[in-house]
C-alpha cells in the first residue's frame, strides 16, 4: 500500500513539470495590427533612395550598357528631374505672404515692392521720431488699431548708414521677435562694418563681430533669424554668427550680367586676388577675365599691374568688378593702366557705393579720377545713390527690388542665372 502512494506521488510530480501546451488566443484587433505592420515594415523591398552595394551598381551599368542607356542619358534625367522639382518649389515659396517694416530710408523700397506683388507684401509704415532728449520715440506699423503682424512672416528692411539709426532699428527687430511673429528675415543689403572684421592691436574693436553679437543676442521666434546681406566684404565674418540668427548671404552679380547684356563690354578685370576669387567664377564662362594687384615700387610706393590677361587686354571692352568703393583709389589705378595697355573703353562695378564725402565727384565727368565711361552701383546705400548724378553722368544705380524678392524665396543668388524676367 505504502509502495503505491509512493509511486502515485513520483508520477504526479512528473507531470507537474512537464510542459503545458500553449493554447493560442486571438490577438486584439489593435495588437494584431501593430505586428501585422511590424511584419510588412521588415519585409518591405529597399526602395530607390537607399544606398545599394557595389554589385548592385555594377549590375545596373551591365543593364544600361546592353540596353543603350547611357550613364550622361542618366544625369539628363536627373537634372531634368531636379529642375521640376525646383520650380514646383519655387511656386509653393512665391505663394508665401509678408508683412514689411521698413527703416525710413528703405521705405521707398517696401512701398515699390508692395506695389509690385500686393498680394504678398503688405508695407507697415513706422513712426521713426525722437523725444526732446534725443532718446527714441519709435511706433513700430502693423499694430494699431488692429495687430497684423503677430503670427505672420515678417520682412525687416534695414539701412545702418549710421550708428544712430542702427541702434533704432535693433531696438524695432527685438520688439518685433517678442510679438509673436511666424518668422523675421532682415534685409541688410549693405553691411556698414563688413571691412572691420580684424584687429592688429588689444583695445581695437572688431565691429563686425560685435554686430554679430548683437544679431545673435536677439529673441528668438521659434526660428532662427535670417540676416541676408549682399557681397559682404569678407565672407567668413558670416561664421560669427552664431544661435538666433543665421546669415544668408547674396550677390548682386546677376544685376550686372542683366545690365552688361545690353552694352559692348565683352572682358572684365579685378582690381586684386581677393576680388577674382570671390566673382572670377561668375565670369569664367562667358567672356576673358584679367587680374591685376598691387605690386611695392620704389621706397614703399605701391603701383597697379596686371597680373594675369595682359595678352587679352588690346581692344576689349573691359568692366571692373569689386565689392565695394570708398575713395576708389585702387579702382581709378585698376582702370588707368587698363586703359593704358589698349583697353578700348573701361567700365566699373561696384555692388555698394560708400563714396564717403561725396568722393564720387572725382569719378563723375570733369573729375580727376574720370577714366570710366560707366560706372554701375545698386543701391544697396540709398543715402549715397539718392544723389548720384544718373542723368548727367557716368553713374547709372541698378536696382535691387526683384533680385531681393527673388532671392527670399530661392535664398541663393546665382550668378551663373539671370532673374527669371530678364
Amino acid at each position: 500500500m505504502q509502495l503505491l502512494f509512493t509511486l502515485s506521488f513520483l508520477f504526479s510530480l512528473s507531470t507537474s513539470f512537464a510542459p503545458t501546451p500553449t493554447i493560442l488566443s486571438p490577438l486584439p484587433l489593435s495588437i494584431a495590427s501593430v505586428f501585422s505592420v511590424a511584419a510588412k515594415t521588415t519585409t518591405r523591398p529597399r526602395d530607390c533612395t537607399q544606398i545599394r552595394s557595389k554589385p548592385d551598381k555594377e549590375e545596373e551599368l551591365e543593364d544600361n550598357e546592353g540596353s543603350g542607356t547611357s550613364i550622361d542619358d542618366e544625369n539628363v534625367r536627373m537634372a531634368q528631374r531636379n529642375k521640376e522639382l525646383f520650380r514646383q518649389l519655387s511656386k509653393r515659396r512665391e505663394t508665401i505672404q509678408y508683412q514689411i517694416i521698413a527703416a525710413k530710408e528703405t521705405e521707398d523700397l517696401a512701398r515699390r515692392m508692395e506695389q509690385a506683388c500686393p498680394e504678398r507684401f503688405t508695407f507697415h509704415e513706422s513712426q521713426w521720431n525722437k523725444f526732446p532728449d534725443g532718446t527714441d520715440q519709435i511706433e513700430i506699423g502693423g499694430f494699431y488699431p488692429h495687430n497684423l503682424l503677430s503670427g505672420e512672416h515678417v520682412v525687416f528692411l534695414a539701412s545702418f548708414h549710421n550708428n544712430d539709426v542702427t541702434l533704432s532699428q535693433f531696438q524695432v527687430m527685438i520688439c518685433l521677435l517678442q510679438s509673436f511673429i511666424e518668422s523675421l528675415t532682415i534685409v541688410l543689403p549693405f553691411s556698414p562694418v563688413g571691412t572691420m572684421e580684424r584687429v592688429v592691436r588689444e583695445g581695437q574693436v572688431a565691429t563686425a563681430a560685435t554686430y554679430a553679437h548683437m544679431f545673435s543676442s536677439l529673441p528668438n521666434c521659434g526660428r532662427p533669424t535670417r540676416l541676408m546681406v549682399y557681397d559682404l566684404h569678407t565672407l567668413q565674418n558670416r561664421f560669427y554668427l552664431h544661435g538666433n540668427a543665421v546669415a544668408s548671404l547674396q550677390t548682386a552679380i546677376p544685376l550686372l550680367k542683366q545690365a552688361l547684356a545690353s552694352t559692348k563690354v565683352n572682358c572684365v578685370a579685378f582690381p586684386d586676388d581677393g576680388a577674382a576669387k570671390r566673382f572670377g567664377a561668375f565670369f569664367e564662362n562667358d567672356m576673358p577675365v584679367i587680374v591685376c594687384g598691387k605690386t611695392r615700387g620704389e621706397g614703399d610706393t605701391r603701383r597697379v599691374v596686371i597680373q594675369d590677361g595682359a595678352d587679352v587686354v588690346l581692344g576689349q571692352h573691359i568692366v571692373i568688378v569689386d565689392d565695394l568703393v570708398q575713395t576708389g583709389g585702387t579702382l581709378y589705378e585698376t582702370g588707368k593702366v587698363l586703359r593704358e595697355a589698349g583697353a578700348a573703353s573701361v567700365h566699373a562695378f561696384c555692388s555698394h557705393a560708400v563714396f564717403p564725402k561725396q568722393s564720387w565727384k572725382r569719378f563723375n565727368v570733369g573729375g580727376d579720377r574720370a577714366c570710366f565711361e560707366t560706372f554701375w552701383v545698386t543701391n544697396s546705400i540709398p543715402t549715397v545713390t539718392n544723389e548720384l548724378p544718373v542723368q548727367d553722368g557716368i553713374f547709372q544705380v541698378l536696382d535691387l527690388m526683384d533680385l531681393i524678392i527673388f532671392d527670399l524665396d530661392h535664398y541663393s543668388s546665382d550668378g551663373s542665372t539671370l532673374l527669371p524676367n530678364s
